[in-house]
């Protein structure tokens, strides 16, 4: 039985949820998002919020019935606060700087890496070292942070790269005379 999935999503105020069929559509401040929960799963909408439960009792159904639920979740999450992630960027000359809506990073390579966000996302450089990504999608916002750290990511011996912020990079021991 999945734990997960019996709990109820709270619907915070501002917030319009739509069913239509399996398509749960969310609509709050800060944009509108939906998805198509699988067939397995019914969805249900009370005065204390949505409940997902299950049509049919099987192994995959067992399976979509906590990730519909939260999925579900984030989508009420992003419309009402969004999702955001920050990254580091430690080394000389690694800096990031806006240009127009796109990012522009100098991450120690020949030429200037330019990257334009996907629909519905947003970067911010507070300081030349430091990179906020945010948006009302989850997956998209997290996704984007994993191409940038690809870019370049933290190596063990001098910790350089691209990291999350409050990421630990485990250091080796250099080599010794």
């Amino acid at each position: 039985m999945s734990r997960i999935g019996k709990r109820t999503i709270a619907v915070p105020k501002g917030v319009t949820i739509t069913l239509d069929g399996q398509t749960v559509s969310v609509k709050g401040p800060k944009g509108e998002r939906s998805w198509t929960v699988a067939e397995e799963i019914e969805v249900s909408q009370n005065d204390e919020g949505i409940n997902l439960g299950l049509r049919v009792d099987t192994q995959r159904g067992r399976a979509m019935w906590g990730l519909s639920r939260t999925l579900v979740d984030n989508m009420v999450v992003g419309v009402t606060t969004g999702f955001e992630k920050s990254l580091d960027l430690v080394g000389v000359g690694y800096r990031a700087a806006m240009k127009g809506n796109a990012l522009s990073l100098q991450l120690g390579f020949s030429h200037d890496v330019d990257i334009q966000p996907p629909a519905g996302v947003t970067f911010a450089v507070p300081k030349q070292t430091e990179i906020k990504i945010s948006g009302a999608d989850k997956q998209a916002v997290g996704q984007i942070a994993a191409v940038i750290r690809k870019l370049r990511p933290p190596e063990p011996y001098k910790g350089k790269g691209v990291r999350y912020t409050g990421e630990k990079v485990r250091r080796k021991e250099g080599k010794k005379k």
